[in-house]
């Protein structure tokens, strides 16, 4: 990150300065946005008490998200299908080709 230029973002009421490789800015102030409100949801909830603690859980929340929206795994039947049929005409075209020498 020899490249990286330093940033400063405002989270739960701090400021940090925090390294961002260049063009990266946008990314890294939604993901700053994304934290900040996770963590003042947990803190208005009265549910967790401790900046640690908020950050943990709001943490721990954002990566419950990604993981619950992470597909599973793309359906490989059209591709497989897909190969199949051009096997069997590569086949087809190979036979053809054999009867002619």
């Amino acid at each position: 990150m020899s490249d990286a230029k330093a940033v400063d973002v405002s989270l739960f009421g701090r400021q940090f300065r925090l390294a961002c490789p260049p063009g990266e800015e946008k990314q890294l102030m939604a993901a700053v946005q994304l934290a900040d409100t996770k963590m003042k949801e947990l803190h208005d909830s009265g549910k967790v008490v401790g900046t640690e603690r908020i950050a943990l859980m709001a943490a721990l929340n954002i990566a419950h998200e990604l993981v619950s929206k992470k597909p599973k795994g793309p359906d490989l039947a059209p591709l497989k299908q897909k190969v199949e049929d051009m096997s069997a005409s590569i086949d087809q075209v190979l036979n053809e080709q054999e009867k002619l020498f």
